[in-house]
Parts: C-alpha cells; structure tokens; sequence
C-alpha cells in the first residue's frame, strides 16, 4: 500500500507542476526523454544480470509471453472492429501487455502472499515484463511511431540495436554472472530508483480527465483489458490444466497489475497517443487500488 501511495503522491506532484505558469509546456517531454535514455537503461543493467532460469519456475515464466500474445490478437481485432487511429493501436500494443510487476508487484505480492511467494513475482517480473519491455516494445515503438519514417527492415533493426533499453539488455546479458564495480553499482542503483518517481511526475505532468469522444473507447477497452481480463485468462490457463499453488496464484495476481509505467514512458516518446497513454497509466493505478485486493481476495 506504500507504494500505491507514493505513486499517487508523485502522480499529484505532476497535476500541480503543470498549474505552475512558470513550468515550460514541454516538460513532460523533457522528463520522458530522461526516463528513456538513462533511467530505464539503468533498472534494466541492475535487474537483467541477476536473471535466475529455472525449470521448477516455467508457470510465470510463461505466463506474461502467454498474455502477450492473447492481448496483441485482441487490441488488433478491436482496433478494426472499433477503427481505431494507427497510434491509438501502437499506444495499446505497448502499453497493455506490460504491467507494474516490480515496483508495486513486488511489495503488494510481499504483503498479501509473504516471502515465500516473492521467487514466483521475480521470474515473472524478469523473464517476462523486462525482456519483453526491452525487445518487444522496442520493436512496436519502431514500427508504429507517427515521427519515424515509413519502417523497412534495416530502419526497424537500426532502431531497435540502437535503443537504449535494449542495448543495457544485451550488456545485462553479457556481463550475468559477474559483479559491478562498487561505483557502478551505486550509479545504477541511483540512476534506477529515479525512474518511477520521475515518470510518474511526467504522467502526472499530461494527465487529463477531458478526452475525446474517439478516446473514450479506447481508454475503457484498455482498463478492462488490462485489470480484468488479464488475470481472468491467465487463471483460466492454469486452473484448466489442473494447476494450483503458489506459483499459479502469483502469476495471476502479477498479471493483475496496472501498465507497466516505463512502457508507457516509450509510448509517449513515440508519439502514440501521449494524452490517451497517462489516462490509462494514471486511471489504471487508481483502479488498481480498488482491484488488486479483490483478486487477492479470490485467490486466497
């Protein structure tokens, strides 16, 4: 619950930054720009590394790829079925796959399920939402982005080995099984804990409750998509096949979170739909205060 609360507490300092005439209109830009080039690059280098593959650990580990793949199909069919705009469905491919698995995962997981269940918030926060955040998004950033030129496949290749998130994946990946310098160490872990306070300031910074008539459904499609209908299937997967247990339980509860706020972060520096993206991310962690006690309550 102390997360929740910082988050909205950084959510509120962004509202009332914006109500300052002295704050320049393109600061949500600005704090984005830093999130994506040193902030996420630096939580990626500290977490990627410390990888832990395991064949006792497959459920959450295939879980989030799972609910990937299930959310793609489902925000491009309504995309066609409800037209929606080229960076409306970019935004959503983004943004909804990923949830908040680590910052409020890990202590919401810690309170409500204890230390045992943390192995199981792990794995499912690092095998699945930070590679995914560092490949997968790189690439729909890559192709959907309304500023980039028409995509080929040397420009989305270009794009993707030379994005800051997945060149700190592939140097966590080489450097696994080895320590940091203490320096480094210290900067990486300074540079990582700025990233939420950071971004969610941003969202704050661009949050509005006035949309469009063309975003209403889109905002509501993601909300549902993302806090009901994600850990609805992914119980539906496990309890089906006659799984139970710890490991089930957390897959579930993880997939339950709000979006992943560094994915949004890239969504915005896209430019997908930057109003529509803070809308989901900050309307989707005031939901989740209401939402993720239930599902813990269902589980248990």
């Amino acid at each position: 619950m102390d997360n929740f609360l910082l988050v909205l507490a950084y959510l509120l300092i962004g509202v009332l930054l914006r109500r300052l005439p002295t704050m320049p209109e393109n600061s949500g830009i600005a704090l984005n720009m830093y999130v994506l080039y040193v902030a996420l690059p630096a939580l990626i280098l500290k977490n990627v590394p410390q990888l832990q593959f395991s064949a006792e650990l497959l459920i959450p580990a295939i879980t989030p790829w799972f609910l990937l793949l299930v959310v793609v199909g489902t925000v491009l069919l309504l995309s066609r079925l409800l037209h929606w705009s080229r960076e409306v469905t970019g935004a959503l491919l983004i943004v909804l796959p990923l949830g908040n698995t680590s910052f409020l995962g890990f202590p919401m997981t810690q309170a409500l399920f204890g230390s045992a269940a943390m192995p199981y918030a792990v794995v499912y926060d690092q095998v699945g939402s930070f590679i995914a955040l560092a490949i997968y998004v790189t690439i729909v950033a890559a192709l959907y982005s309304p500023t980039a030129a028409k995509p080929t496949v040397k420009g989305i290749t270009l794009k993707i080995i030379t994005f800051p998130s997945f060149i700190a994946l592939a140097l966590g990946l080489l450097l696994r099984g080895s320590e940091y310098p203490p320096l480094a160490i210290q900067l990486i872990d300074n540079l990582a804990a700025t990233l939420v306070p950071v971004v969610m300031v941003a969202v704050g910074f661009a949050l509005t409750v006035k949309f469009s008539k063309s975003e209403i459904s889109p905002l509501l499609s993601a909300l549902g998509i993302k806090l009901v209908m994600m850990p609805a299937l992914a119980a539906l997967l496990w309890f089906s096949l006659g799984y139970s247990g710890t490991a089930v339980n957390i897959s579930v509860f993880q997939a339950a979170m709000p979006p992943m706020i560094s994915a949004g972060a890239i969504a915005i520096m896209a430019g997908l739909a930057p109003r529509l993206v803070s809308g989901i991310i900050g309307l989707g962690i005031l939901a989740g205060l209401l939402t993720l006690p239930l599902v813990s309550w269902l589980l248990h």
